[in-house]
């Protein structure tokens, strides 16, 4: 299975890291081995001094497809998760003004968390989903899927353009404004429509 991301798919957030809008969803990818095992703790890596959160709705695929008509897209998944897409901003950044990849500050092993798993059909809309990030018990990161550039289903016909989904793909759909760095001893909680989806504590 592979971790589908989906960047800069909030405005404010956008405007937060001075980014420019883009024109189509940018995606990039992260391996499997970047899921942090359940119940395991978030170790900053030694290579980075700026770790940041950045929560994010997620989407289980579950069946094959490939070029999926936006129509179709709610056929692939029945599950929404929340999780966080841990970044090496430092690294990121210094990768950005070279014009090199982002795979090391994004990719690394234990930057992704995934949280407990929904049934979609326990949410009467999945484009307005409100989530939460909580850190040392202080909210950090407020966002709703209404806001989103893109929404669920044209994130999924877009990323099937270009790479087959297959059943257990994961798609992070993107973080609202709000990011910030983790230290050690920080203590991570991921709300989704006001029930906990995940607690990670930072060493």
């Amino acid at each position: 299975m592979k971790l589908i991301c989906i960047g800069r798919n909030y405005a404010a957030h956008i405007d937060e890291l001075n980014n420019e809008r883009p024109e189509e969803p940018v995606v990039f990818i992260k391996p499997d081995s970047a899921i942090l095992p359940k119940e395991q703790d978030f170790y900053i890596p030694e290579f980075s001094e700026d770790i940041h959160y950045e929560v994010e709705v997620l989407v289980k695929i579950k069946k094959v497809g490939k070029h999926i008509a936006p129509q179709f897209a709610h056929t692939y998944y029945d599950e929404i998760g929340l999780g966080i897409d841990f970044t090496a901003r430092d690294l990121q950044s210094k990768l950005k003004a070279k014009g090199l990849p982002w795979e090391k500050a994004k990719g690394f092993d234990g930057s992704a968390i995934v949280g407990k798993w929904k049934l979609k059909n326990s949410y009467e809309n999945v484009d307005n989903l409100s989530f939460q990030l909580i850190k040392n018990e202080e909210e950090v990161q407020n966002g709703n899927t209404s806001l989103m550039l893109w929404k669920i289903d044209e994130l999924i016909a877009h990323v099937s353009t270009y790479f087959m989904l297959k059943k257990g793909d994961i798609l992070f759909t993107g973080t609202p404004a709000g990011v910030g760095k983790v230290s050690p001893n920080d203590y991570l909680v991921g709300m989704l429509e006001g029930e906990q989806l995940f607690e990670i504590n930072v060493k």
